[in-house]
């Protein structure tokens, strides 16, 4: 059994071996050769008549009595040749790679080339080439995200303090408004102090998502019950918004998980549907049996997201909207965060959008043993 299936084995040597081949093949023709030239060589010296005086006779004499002499130095000197081309033919193919790695510190759009027997080097190089640079490209582009977003916020955070601040200057300044007035001056500076805590901490959303690592601290729990409750919280919040509950939720389904961090999952997408919701909807909410576990969707309806928005939603700081309102601008962190927490759990999510509704799917893992009670 291979121990270690990560590793694949046969390509680098299957190169080995056949330059192992050639080598000796070279060798043996070497040797062939020597051999047949000397019998043609007695073949051809046995078909005329020789003379002793004759000074090529007495040379052919020298040869045919210090032949194994003659033989071994010219094979000698023919496999040093042989050998250094063999032992020169690999180091250059290591030369290329190591070429080709100094490349690869530094990607560019240049594709990496080397000799036909390195064919299969080369393209795992230029898989791993083309890998690094959409990497650091995605690299760019989250930071850039990353960048945009705080500066939006930066911007943000001056309007609802300009409010607050106002207001309170007015409250201050005219001690006598009316009860009224007071109240609704009150009631502005409030909802402004409010809208200032939420960007305040979507700054803190980034700074725990790039500064601190998810872990997870499982328990056997109740799923079902867990969902219920959740919606049940969300009631108001719906209500705020004309929006209705339409759940579908299995009951006493069970499996082994970390319950506050499953909560932050189901939270950000209930307050996405919310946000993405057409007044006078219902948002669906169905748990159900899988083959290997729990299948939970969460379905609203809302204007269709276009597939390269789609394809992008569970990207750091990626948000649908272009503009920061203040009812749908968050950090553009929920679904990248439940993405991450879900596939600690093993498990996977993925959304869909068609025909003006948005659905969300998550699969969690759970042993048929633990999930029923």
């Amino acid at each position: 059994m291979n121990k270690n299936p990560s590793k694949k084995p046969g390509r680098g040597s299957a190169l080995t071996r056949k330059i192992l081949l050639q080598y000796l093949l070279a060798v043996f023709s070497l040797l062939a050769a020597l051999v047949f030239l000397f019998v043609l060589g007695m073949i051809l010296a046995n078909t005329f008549v020789w003379y002793y005086e004759d000074p090529l006779y007495q040379f052919l004499n020298w040869v045919r009595q210090n032949y194994l002499g003659i033989a071994g130095m010219i094979f000698i000197a023919g496999w040093i040749l042989i050998t250094y081309y063999f032992i020169s033919r690999p180091l250059r193919y290591l030369d290329e790679v190591l070429s080709a790695a100094e490349q690869l510190a530094a990607p560019d759009d240049t594709a990496i080339l080397l000799p036909e027997p390195l064919k299969n080097i080369q393209d795992e190089l230029n898989q791993v080439r083309e890998g690094a640079l959409r990497s650091a490209r995605l690299a760019r582009e989250a930071e850039q995200r990353k960048n945009d977003l705080i500066v939006y916020l930066a911007h943000d955070l001056k309007t609802p303090l300009t409010s607050v601040i106002g207001y309170l200057n007015l409250l201050e300044d005219e001690p006598d408004i009316s009860p009224e007035t007071r109240a609704r001056y009150t009631g502005i500076a409030l909802d402004k102090a409010l809208r200032l805590e939420d960007l305040i901490n979507e700054f803190f959303e980034i700074t725990r998502f790039n500064l601190t690592s998810i872990s997870l601290e499982t328990e056997q729990v109740n799923i079902s019950r867990m969902l219920e409750q959740m919606a049940d919280e969300f009631r108001p919040i719906l209500a705020e918004k004309d929006l209705a509950w339409d759940t579908g939720i299995a009951p006493d389904l069970k499996i082994v998980c970390d319950p506050g961090k499953l909560e932050r999952v189901f939270d950000n997408l209930f307050r996405n549907a919310v946000n993405y919701s057409c007044p006078g909807s219902k948002i669906l909410l169905s748990l159900s049996p899988a083959d290997t576990g729990v299948r939970i969707r969460v379905k609203n309806h809302g204007r269709t997201i276009p597939p390269e928005k789609l394809s992008r939603i569970f990207d750091q700081f990626f948000r649908l909207d272009s503009s920061r309102s203040s009812q749908t601008g968050g950090a553009g962190l929920g679904l990248a965060i439940a993405k991450e927490i879900v596939g600690l759990h093993g498990g996977s999510i993925s959304a869909e959008s068609s025909n003006e509704s948005i659905t969300f799917t998550v699969l969690l893992p759970g042993s048929p043993a633990v999930r029923k009670s």
